[in-house]
């Protein structure tokens, strides 16, 4: 289930779409970490047409597990038939961050044209270093 998607503001000289999607499924739900992750690598491909080179990193903040994707190349989407309309599109990065939190793992993507992602790196960096556990 979609939490929440936040359009993002493009950089000068920048086209396409840029957004930060928060997906939450539930406790148990919307699969394991490692499964994500690399449903994520296969969004983005190299110039050879195969999943571009991904940095995965691994954290904690205030307890709680968090795993990083930073991949960039071509930006597939979601696929599948309700994404039956999208182009890949080249120049894109994703950025995404799978939180395991005690009621079940919150799913952050941010996409969009790499220099746009760039300039909102340290924001999102510091979204993931504002999660906390509840009280």
């Amino acid at each position: 289930m979609r939490a929440a998607t936040y359009s993002i503001a493009l950089v000068a000289g920048d086209q396409g779409v840029a957004e930060c999607v928060v997906n939450y499924f539930g406790p148990g739900q919307g699969g394991g970490v490692d499964a994500n992750i690399e449903r994520w690598r296969g969004q983005v491909l190299g110039a050879d047409g195969k999943p571009a080179t991904a940095k995965i990193d691994k954290r904690a903040t205030r307890g709680i597990p968090i795993t990083l994707i930073d991949s960039s190349g071509t930006y597939t989407g979601m696929g599948g038939p309700m994404m039956a309309g999208s182009k890949p599109a080249a120049g894109y990065r994703l950025l995404g961050a799978i939180v395991e939190g005690p009621g079940g793992s919150v799913f952050f993507k941010l996409t969009g044209p790499a220099k746009t992602i760039a300039a909102q790196q340290k924001n999102f960096e510091q979204l993931l270093a504002s999660i906390q556990p509840d009280k």
